[in-house]
């Protein structure tokens, strides 16, 4: 339960979450950290708590290093519960610590979850000193709470940098060069994909206010601390936060007997004539948050259901559900597709659902009855290797 040195007098206090597999509807398959950061200086601060239920393990690292009692501030960068529920138990061994938040809505919901205690709301850029050391608050809301913001410390060119550019990954490794650098941009890319992206535009604003200020070390809430590869996650995040559209193709379907399945495999042998690097998911088998970590590098969507009781499958509606929900208008090019035995309602019901997340529709919704002959498959896939020489 030590503590880790970031910089001479800068620890990270924070807890590993080995365990947890499922965050907010999204796998976690490589567990999460929730990191808080104590700060040494004539003001004892400390940057964010944990999940409550990780409030022990908090504790026991800032008392490796000081007594708790001693604790000046609490900066509450974003009130969600992974971020600040450990803040009562917190309080209860610092109860002189005055909590730190943004102006009005970090007060609000503080006050919200936890009732009164001694609070500072503070207004977009004000700085507070605390010795050698000043803090500086840069609002960023809806990234990806109202109330959220980012911790400045301008001597030490540390961004505490709350969600942004965080990932859900448990290591013992606390830095980015302790631990695999393609893996901890999979798990960054994945974050974004399920937690950031529908707030994109947001979170571009935030990208463009941090980068200008001088920064060595980013220090996220969620994963590894950033400090050889800083200038690598910023630029992974102006890409992610353009919306720019890749140039894969993705096929995202499920299949009852097989006849969904088998346009699933026309689409992707069209795509695949034209040198178009294309990924097929059954709903079946993989998870709809590693799907959409496969959105951003996207450039076509396929989706595809049978008909089941006048609508799609569980699985497809849960998928589209989903992306609706995170989609970020970013125009990708998408169609519908699927068999049917009689009714054929979920090939439209598809296609209306990618009409509401923003995407242009490039291919009328193929719907075939029954079993796909060899040339109705045939031209599905002639059909898609037009539409990309089309483009």
């Amino acid at each position: 339960m030590n503590a880790i040195e970031v910089k001479k007098g800068v620890y990270w206090v924070g807890a590993i979450d080995w365990d947890i597999r499922n965050f907010h509807g999204y796998t976690t398959n490589r567990g999460a950290t929730y990191n808080a950061f104590l700060i040494i200086d004539e003001k004892i601060t400390l940057i964010d708590t944990v999940k409550n239920t990780f409030a022990d393990e908090l504790i026991a690292r800032i008392s490796s290093i000081i007594d708790p009692a001693k604790i000046d501030y609490i900066v509450s960068n974003h009130v969600e519960m992974d971020h600040s529920g450990a803040l009562p138990e917190v309080m209860k061994v610092a109860p002189n610590a005055t909590i730190v938040t943004s102006s009005p809505q970090g007060m609000k919901g503080l006050m919200a979850h936890y009732g009164e205690f001694n609070y500072m709301a503070v207004k977009p850029n004000e700085t507070l000193n605390i010795g050698s050391r000043t803090l500086r608050f840069v609002p960023t809301p809806m990234v990806h709470w109202p109330d959220n913001m980012v911790t400045y410390c301008p001597e030490e060119k540390i961004l505490f940098s709350n969600d942004s550019f965080g990932q859900h990954y448990a290591s013992n490794g606390r830095f980015d060069d302790e631990e695999p650098f393609d893996i901890i941009m999979e798990e960054a890319q994945k974050y974004y994909a399920n937690i950031v992206l529908p707030y994109s535009k947001q979170a571009a604003t935030a990208v463009n206010i941090v980068k200008d200020l001088d920064v060595e070390i980013i220090a996220t809430s969620h994963g590894v601390i950033w400090r050889s590869h800083v200038k690598d996650i910023f630029e992974a995040y102006e890409k992610w936060t353009s919306l720019q559209s890749g140039e894969n193709a993705l096929i995202v379907y499920d299949s009852m007997w097989h006849s969904t399945e088998k346009i699933a495999k026309a689409i992707e042998k069209g795509f695949a004539s034209k040198g178009v690097t294309t990924e097929v998911y059954d709903l079946k088998e993989t998870h709809i948050s590693d799907i959409m970590t496969r959105i951003i590098d996207a450039k076509y969507l396929a989706v595809g259901s049978p008909t089941l009781n006048n609508g799609y499958l569980p699985t497809v509606a849960g998928f589209l559900c989903y992306l609706k929900g995170l989609s970020a208008k970013n125009h990708l090019k998408a169609f519908a597709f699927g068999s049917y035995g009689w009714g054929g309602q979920s090939i439209g019901m598809v296609e209306q659902d990618l009409i509401a997340c923003g995407y242009d529709i490039c291919l009328d919704k193929i719907r075939i009855q029954y079993i796909p002959s060899k040339e109705q498959l045939d031209k599905i896939t002639e059909d898609v290797a037009n539409l990309v020489d089309s483009e």
